[in-house]
C-alpha cells in the first residue's frame, strides 16, 4: 500500500478481461490516442502477463483504476536481457501524487519475479520532468539515444536502464550535484563539469522546435560517447540541466 498526501493507492497485476479493458481505455484517454493502431489489445496484455511481461494497475481505496503500466521481456543485439516497460500512465486527477513511482516499483517486483535484473524504457528528450523522475527519483540512467524510435518523425527517444537489484548507487554523488545558474541562452550548450562529466542546460518545459532540435542534438552526442545521463535538475521555471558522466562497469564495483 502506498501513502500520498490525502490519498491511498495500491498496485496489483491485472488479469481479467474487464481489468485489462479498463486499463486499455485509461491508456488511450490519458495519451489522447484516437486511432485504432495506437490502442492496446487486451489479448496481448493477457499473454504478456503469462509470458515474462507485466500489466500493473494502480487503484484508489475504493477500487477505481487510475494508473497502468505494462511491459515485456526484452533482449538487445548484444545479448543483454531486461524487462522492457513500454508505457506507464496515470489519470491526470492523480498525477504528482506518487502513483508513477508506485507503478514502477510494482513493475520492478514483477520483473524480478521473472528473473529479469534490469528494466529499460524510453522517454521524449524534451521532457525534463520525466528525466528527473527517471534519473533522480528512480536512480536509472540514460544509456542511449534513438532517432525516430516509433518509425515516424518527432519520435526521438532516450533509452533508460534501471538496475533492479542494485545494492548501492554508483552515481549517488553525481545525482546530488547542483548545476550552475544556467539561463535560456545556455540551452543545448555542453558545459564541462570535471572528471569528464558534462552539464547540458535544457528548457524546463517543451517549447520552440528549433531549441528542441539543438537540445536533442546535444543529448544524442553526449549519450553516444561513452557517457550516461544520471541527473536532470530543474534550476528555475525556464531551465533545467542534464548531467552526463562516464559509464561505470558495475561488474567491477
Amino acid at each position: 500500500m502506498h501513502d500520498a498526501p490525502g490519498r491511498r493507492y495500491h498496485c496489483a497485476t491485472l488479469r481479467s478481461h474487464p481489468e485489462l479493458h479498463a486499463a486499455a481505455e485509461l491508456y488511450a484517454r490519458v495519451f489522447d490516442y484516437d486511432t485504432p493502431d495506437l490502442h492496446l489489445n487486451t489479448n496481448l496484455l493477457s499473454a504478456l502477463v503469462r509470458n515474462g511481461g507485466s500489466a500493473i494497475g494502480a487503484r484508489t481505496e475504493d477500487g477505481e483504476l487510475i494508473g497502468f503500466a505494462y511491459g515485456f521481456a526484452g533482449r538487445d543485439r548484444e545479448g543483454s536481457e531486461f524487462h522492457y516497460s513500454q508505457a506507464a500512465v496515470v489519470d491526470p486527477a492523480h498525477q504528482s501524487a506518487g502513483v508513477g513511482r508506485l507503478l514502477k516499483y510494482a513493475q520492478r517486483d514483477v520483473a524480478l519475479g521473472w528473473g529479469q535484473r534490469r528494466m529499460r524504457w524510453t522517454f521524449d528528450p524534451s521532457l525534463a520532468r520525466n528525466a528527473h523522475f527517471n534519473f533522480n527519483t528512480l536512480g536509472a540512467e540514460g544509456i542511449g539515444y534513438e532517432d525516430d524510435y516509433y518509425g515516424r518523425p518527432g519520435t526521438d527517444r532516450i533509452v533508460v536502464e534501471w538496475a533492479l537489484d542494485r545494492h548501492h548507487d554508483p552515481y549517488a554523488a553525481e545525482r546530488a550535484l547542483q548545476p550552475p545558474a544556467f539561463e535560456p541562452d545556455d540551452w543545448g550548450r555542453q558545459v564541462p563539469a570535471g572528471d569528464d562529466a558534462i552539464w547540458l542546460p535544457v528548457p524546463a518545459e517543451p517549447g520552440d522546435s528549433a531549441v528542441c532540435r539543438t537540445v536533442r542534438a546535444g543529448l544524442r552526442e553526449i549519450v553516444t560517447d561513452g557517457r550516461v545521463l544520471v541527473s536532470c535538475t530543474r534550476i528555475d521555471d525556464r531551465t533545467a540541466a542534464h548531467l552526463a558522466v562516464r559509464r561505470l562497469d558495475e561488474e567491477e564495483e
